[in-house]
């Protein structure tokens, strides 16, 4: 008894110490997640106080990501200020931004509070965001950026306006983009069907941001606080787990045959479906540039259709056709390492892979470049190896554009030795037919067409042709809604991209027979309808 009588009088002394102490700040909140992925960062505009964690990027060669910590400062322990506080509410909204996730891009800032009486800014929280550049890429001499995917986190007592500005979209790969461009959002990101656009995204050239306001509705009548989360994307990811999902259903199908063609540089397998067991060698690729997302749903329309992944293995008349006329090799993701560290145009070794599918420069100017190699770019090196193993008769390279608001083909008209009038039939009677096949593709608007001979060889589908003398096109889908076919809400999106992919067999059948064809067989094969037409960039005029 005497023991704890001691202890009571122990433990009331010191509890009377710390209450005449200074109080001490809340603790740190410590948070793990891969290094190169994005942090976790929280700002509060009651103290207007933010947290900038600056992120050095380290890239290795080697095969994994290295872990991190990132630190989670609750706001009122910090004391840096980020803006306004003049009228500030006595309760007011925090944001938490994070990249952390596959694929995810977007490193906070800072937050402002607006709480002026008058005007559209009232009660207005802004959180500022910057996209993460992709490492330095050696050829281009450049940091490519335009991809942006991150989580918001609003806790409030009330539905909250808040506006979102990426501060550095003037720094983007191609600025001129922005224009017209809309933002999507999806409270379930791993529902392509879920992702809307938000039609109220400006860009402003004369400071280089681009912004939209999100209403974070909260439906607590308690007014007590509670967080609600927002995804925000330059276009509905594609995650690394669908792309497992998507090999593991062609896996099981009696139908397919799942090759690894090699490894990327991060240790991550390059997949390719075999389909059909026809002469004629078909190959398509995906994704070269792992933030054109659109490019794999493309792929997995197509793959869809071809094994009747949706309906139980059952497959329509043209499929059968396509598998008798063709052997198919499909990639669905040219650049898994890019796609998982949320990079534009790169891998994790920073090459624009559509810039590595042969040597360029010149060894006695001093710009000589060696590509592909297994050390910078092996997911070239590993898919080219196998194309020169099977031979090409036709080829698609799919991506997406940021500028046109078109689904277009770019040609190889500028290939040296390698376009001239058969590759001009072809490519006319190809294009036309899938046009009529589905109206989201169009023949007038695409690329400036490269001037005869002066196409640049290391462009993927340009040296696919003057390789193989086959058929080789680029195929482009838009990031922005398809003028050809509005739909403002939801613009160009994943499930019209996919769409878009398992049409693209009905053009595939029309050509078939006539890739090899001599002579001057487009007289009797095609018509009038199916001539080549010279494409223009120019859709304004």
């Amino acid at each position: 008894l005497n023991s704890l009588l001691l202890q009571f009088k122990i433990c009331t002394s010191l509890t009377a110490t710390f209450t005449n102490t200074r109080k001490l700040p809340p603790p740190v909140q410590v948070f793990s997640g891969l290094r190169n992925q994005g942090s976790l960062l929280s700002s509060s505009s009651a103290s207007s106080t933010a947290f900038h964690h600056q992120h050095h990027h380290h890239f290795s060669s080697f095969r994994h990501f290295q872990s991190s910590q990132r630190i989670l400062a609750p706001p009122s322990s910090l004391n840096m200020s980020t803006g306004n506080t003049k009228g500030a509410k006595s309760n007011p909204p925090q944001i938490s931004i994070s990249d952390a996730f596959d694929g995810g891009n977007g490193k906070y800032l800072k937050t402002e509070y607006s709480d002026s009486e008058n005007g559209e800014n009232n009660n207005l929280t802004t959180v500022y965001v910057n996209i993460r550049k992709d490492p330095f890429t050696q050829l281009e001499q450049c940091h490519h950026l335009q991809y942006f995917s991150f989580r918001a986190t609003c806790t409030a007592s009330s539905t909250t306006r808040v506006r979102y500005v990426i501060a550095n979209a003037g720094k983007a790969s191609y600025p001129s983009a922005w224009e017209g461009s809309t933002t999507f959002y999806s409270t379930s990101p791993s529902d392509p069907h879920s992702w809307k656009r938000n039609l109220g995204t400006v860009y402003d050239e004369s400071t280089g941001e681009l912004s939209w306001t999100h209403e974070h509705e909260h439906e607590d009548s308690t007014n007590t606080n509670s967080a609600t989360s927002i995804y925000f994307a330059y276009f509905p990811p594609y995650s690394y787990q669908r792309h497992l999902n998507l090999i593991s259903q062609c896996s099981s199908s009696q139908h397919a045959r799942v090759l690894t063609l090699g490894q990327s540089i991060d240790g991550r397998e390059i997949e390719c479906i075999s389909i059909g067991s026809g002469s004629s060698i078909c190959w398509i690729i995906h994704r070269q540039h792992p933030g054109e997302t659109m490019a794999e749903y493309y792929a997995e329309g197509l793959l869809t259709r071809l094994l009747g992944l949706e309906s139980d293995g059952v497959v329509d008349g043209t499929v059968r056709d396509i598998c008798n006329l063709y052997t198919l090799y499909i990639v669905p993701n040219m650049c898994p390492d890019g796609g998982a560290r949320g990079h534009l145009r790169t891998n994790a070794h920073g090459q624009n892979l559509n810039r590595e599918w042969c040597s360029s420069g010149s060894e006695s100017e001093g710009t000589f470049y060696e590509a592909p190699t297994v050390e910078r770019s092996p997911e070239v090196y590993h898919v080219l190896k196998k194309m020169d193993e099977t031979g090409v008769d036709v080829f698609l390279d799919v991506h997406g554009d940021e500028e046109l608001p078109f689904n277009f083909l770019a040609g190889g008209e500028g290939v040296p030795n390698s376009w001239n009038a058969r590759m001009e039939h072809l490519h006319g009677a190809f294009l036309s037919h899938y046009a009529r096949t589905n109206s989201d593709m169009q023949i007038p608007i695409a690329y400036e067409p490269e001037g005869a001979g002066q196409g640049r060889m290391n462009v993927c589908s340009n040296q696919i042709m003057s390789r193989f003398d086959c058929l080789a096109a680029t195929l482009e889908m838009p990031f922005k809604d398809c003028m050809s076919n509005p739909d403002p809400e939801r613009g160009w999106n994943p499930a019209r991209a996919k769409m878009l992919g398992a049409s693209v067999l009905d053009p595939l059948l029309y050509v078939g027979p006539f890739l090899r064809e001599g002579g001057e067989f487009w007289k009797d094969a095609f018509d009038e309808k199916d001539e080549y037409v010279r494409p223009t960039a120019d859709y304004k005029s």
